[in-house]
C-alpha cells in the first residue's frame, strides 16, 4: 500500500510538473490580451534578436480635455502620455512601434503625444495604416521612421474650432497661431516645409466640403511627408536596424567614456 501510495504521489507530480510554466504563459498572454482590449497596446519580444518592443496604437479620434461620443472609437490622450513616460523610464524596452488609423482629434492631445513620441531616447518607427488625417499627421512623422501602407490616406487640413466662436481678429491670430504650432512642427520632423504644407492645407480643389489635400500612400512619400512605403514587415525590420545602431552606439560610447576615464590625468 505504502508502495502504490508514493507511486500513486509521483504520478500526480509528473502530471503537474509543468502546470507553473503553462499557468505563468497562459498568466502572460491573459495580460497581453487584456491591455491590448483596454489600451491597444502589447509587449512583442518573442522575435530572434530578443529586442523588446512596446506596441502602441492610436486609433479613431484622439480624445483630449473633453470626451467624445460613447458610440466613437478614441485614443485617450490620458493613456498614452503615462505609457509612453514609462517607455522611457524602463531599461529593458529596445524600441517602439506605433500604428495609427486615426481621423485626427483634439489639437492639444494630439500634438501633446506627437512631442512625447519625438522626445523619447529610444528608437521609434511609425506606420500609418487605414488614415493618418489632420493631427494624425504631426504623430506620423514624430518618429524616427515612417511608412505608410499604399492604401492609406493623410488629410492636411486648416485647423477648425468647435464650440463659441467671437468674431474678432484676437480669434483668427490664435487660430493661426496653432496652425504655425502644427506646421513648425511637421516640417522639422519630416523633408516637407512649412510653406509646402500651407500650400497643402488651402488647397481649394480636392475636398468636397472642406479645405486641404487628401494624401495617399505613395504622394505623402513624395511630398516628404511618410519616409517610406511599406507595411508591418518592413517597420519591423527598420525598427529593430535602428535597435541594433542604437545599442552599438552605446556600446562605443561607453568604451570611449572607459578609455578616456583611464588616460585622465587623475589616473596617470
Amino acid at each position: 500500500m505504502l508502495i502504490n501510495s508514493e507511486y500513486n504521489d509521483q504520478n500526480a507530480n509528473d502530471s503537474t510538473g509543468d502546470s507553473p510554466d503553462k499557468k505563468e504563459q497562459l498568466d502572460r498572454e491573459n495580460a497581453q490580451n487584456e491591455q491590448i482590449r483596454d489600451m491597444g497596446q502589447v509587449v512583442l519580444d518573442g522575435n530572434s534578436r530578443k529586442h523588446r518592443v512596446e506596441l502602441l496604437t492610436i486609433i479613431g479620434e484622439v480624445e483630449g480635455h473633453e470626451s467624445a461620443p460613447s458610440q466613437s472609437k478614441t485614443t485617450k490622450y490620458e493613456h498614452v502620455l503615462p505609457k509612453l513616460a514609462m517607455i522611457e523610464d524602463d531599461e529593458t524596452v529596445d524600441g517602439l512601434l506605433i500604428l495609427l488609423n486615426t481621423v485626427g482629434g483634439d489639437v492639444e492631445a494630439g500634438l501633446a503625444i506627437a512631442e512625447m513620441i519625438a522626445s523619447l531616447s529610444i528608437p521609434t518607427v511609425s506606420l500609418v495604416l487605414g488614415g493618418g488625417h489632420s493631427i494624425g499627421v504631426p504623430m506620423a512623422v514624430s518618429a524616427d521612421y515612417s511608412f505608410v501602407v499604399p492604401s492609406a490616406t493623410m488629410v492636411i487640413h486648416p485647423v477648425r474650432s468647435s464650440g463659441m466662436f467671437i468674431g474678432v481678429a484676437q480669434t483668427y491670430r490664435n487660430m493661426e497661431k496653432i496652425q504655425d504650432r502644427i506646421t513648425t512642427f511637421i516640417s522639422a520632423h519630416s523633408r516637407t516645409s512649412q510653406k509646402r504644407l500651407e500650400e497643402l492645407m488651402l488647397d481649394t480643389t480636392q475636398l468636397v466640403k472642406d479645405v486641404g489635400t487628401m494624401l495617399e500612400g505613395r504622394e505623402a512619400v513624395e511630398e516628404g511627408l511618410i519616409d517610406a512605403v511599406g507595411g508591418v514587415k518592413e517597420a519591423l525590420a527598420k525598427l529593430y536596424e535602428l535597435i541594433d545602431d542604437y545599442h552599438n552606439m552605446k556600446d562605443l560610447r561607453k568604451s570611449i567614456s572607459d578609455k578616456t576615464a583611464k588616460i585622465s590625468p587623475g589616473n596617470l
